[in-house]
């Protein structure tokens, strides 16, 4: 049994096996930059932009707005200050929390205003092609 360790990793074998097992070092550095790189782009990238998402929603929060909290309490937004808002949730029922526990918005006021904006866009286009005509 020695006999077999000492042919494998004696001095001859350890030699072969140093000479044989190795690469160059840059194409190390080349694999350890490519897997920073995919997980740059699969993890890291991504949770940037939905935090960024998410920042965005909180800033367009307005009042009228029907929200729900990361706790998965269901409100309306009553009113809006620097870093908190007044939460609605029953008749006689206000809390107040903090912007960041709002997780998304359900629906605003602002999506329903935009869809009548661009009616009276088209009508206005409408028109114009009318009196071109």
């Amino acid at each position: 049994m020695f006999n077999v360790l000492y042919a494998a990793y004696g001095p001859q074998g350890g030699a072969q096996a140093q000479s044989s097992g190795g690469g160059s070092p840059i194409s190390l550095i080349i694999m350890i930059v490519a897997i920073f790189a995919v997980m740059y782009f699969l993890m890291i990238r991504p949770q940037q932009k939905q935090k960024k998402q998410h920042q965005e929603m909180l800033n367009k929060l307005s009042k009228g707005d029907k929200v729900v909290t990361i706790g998965g309490i269901h409100g309306t937004v009553a009113g809006v200050k620097d870093n908190t808002v007044i939460l609605k949730i029953s008749d006689n029922v206000k809390v107040e929390i903090n912007r960041s526990a709002i997780s998304q918005i359900v629906s605003s006021r602002a999506s329903k205003v935009q869809p009548e904006e661009k009616i009276s866009k088209e009508k206005e286009k409408e028109k114009e092609k009318e009196k071109e005509a």
